[in-house]
């Protein structure tokens, strides 16, 4: 009887549109996790005194770029380019050495790819999209505008042995929009994601599950 394939795990490593600050998070993240990892990272292109250096100039270029002058912007975003560099380096090199292997692949601080396809679980009547934040442990919870309802409240917990939900942890929220940054999460774990609406009438029952991994 032959093995199941195991699916290829690709990181995301299209950062030339991403926010100068969100790029710095995403470094650091892969800096601290293949810093606390050499184990299953022990031979990066890379070092990460090296990677360490160059988040900590792009930093500085940051702060220096707040004013607004060009010079100072030119400069964030040459040193911007010189952490992709390098962050793709590592990324390639996270691809092959996690052997496709989830757990490991999110000890490195990188994303990954998440392809959505068709016959993947309908969201909720109330939950419209669960997409990953910009830093490690965050999801951003997009809610559906219900009719007349004055304010929503979103809970989430981890999912546990059976698929049965952990203890819930709960945040009232007044409006849909912008989408609701859950953050705290654990990478790697799967998060059960459900809301209600509270209305003229109490509350409404609360949503189906909506499970997400956290990254």
């Amino acid at each position: 009887m032959s093995k199941p394939k195991t699916k290829p795990i690709k990181p995301v490593i299209g950062f030339t549109k991403t926010a100068p600050t969100d790029l710095l998070a995403r470094g650091n993240a892969v800096h601290t996790g293949m810093s606390a990892n050499t184990a299953d990272y022990p031979s990066p292109p890379v070092d990460m005194a090296t990677l360490k250096a160059a988040l900590d100039i792009y930093s500085s270029t940051i702060t220096a770029a707040l004013d607004g002058g060009s010079k100072a912007i030119a400069e964030r975003n040459h040193q911007g380019e010189v952490v992709i560099k390098i962050l793709r380096q590592l990324a390639h090199y996270v691809e092959a050495a996690c052997k496709d292997d989830m757990p490991t692949f999110l000890k490195s601080g990188f994303q990954p790819v998440v392809i959505q396809r068709a016959a993947a679980q309908p969201l909720s009547q109330f939950i419209r999209k669960i997409e990953p934040g910009a830093t490690s442990g965050q999801l951003l919870v997009t809610i559906a505008a219900i009719p007349d309802a004055l304010t929503y409240e979103l809970r989430w917990a981890p999912v546990g042995v059976g698929g049965v939900p952990g203890t819930w942890t709960y945040l009232p929220i007044a409006k849909t929009r912008p989408a609701t940054s859950v953050t705290g999460l654990t990478p790697g774990t799967t998060y059960a994601f459900q809301v209600r609406s509270f209305g003229a009438s109490g509350y409404s029952d609360w949503s189906d599950s909506v499970t997400r991994i956290s990254t």
